[in-house]
């Protein structure tokens, strides 16, 4: 692995995950999500703080990134499979952990956000890998 890479792979990742995130979350998953949060409210901020999404999804393209470099991931195949395990885990820790801590979300909710972020770390990692096995060592 080297620098290129890293940075190719995390912006590419980055931004995949920005457009499914803003497909799964406000379009085709909202009325869901909407439907079946937890006891909290007025917790979900009135606009965005753009930066910290940003900072937040280039954070997720580096992590797997890193993960299908370390790996040696070069497939498709395996690059679905290893940003699949990657976004199932990172968010179903987060999730469970908000669960088991707070009423933000119920049970249903906590399980779909895991599943889908298994899914959006999946479709992710192939197309990262796809990229990465076009560039160069």
């Amino acid at each position: 692995m080297n620098v290129k890479r890293l940075a190719i792979g995390s912006v590419v990742g980055a931004i995949i995950l920005y457009l499914l995130g803003m497909l799964f979350w406000v379009y085709l998953f909202a009325d869901f999500f909407n439907a079946n949060g937890g006891g909290a409210v007025g917790v979900t901020r009135p606009a965005m703080i753009i930066w910290a999404l940003v900072v937040g999804t280039l954070l997720y393209g580096v992590l797997i990134t890193l993960t299908l470099e370390w790996r040696g991931s070069k497939s498709v195949l395996g690059g679905l499979i290893t940003g699949a395990i990657v976004g199932a885990l990172l968010w179903g820790t987060g999730d469970f952990t908000h669960y088991a801590l707070n009423t933000m979300n119920n049970l249903a909710a906590t399980i779909a956000d895991t599943v889908l972020e298994g899914v959006r770390g999946g479709v992710t990692g192939a197309i990262v890998a796809f990229v990465l096995s076009k560039v160069g060592d």
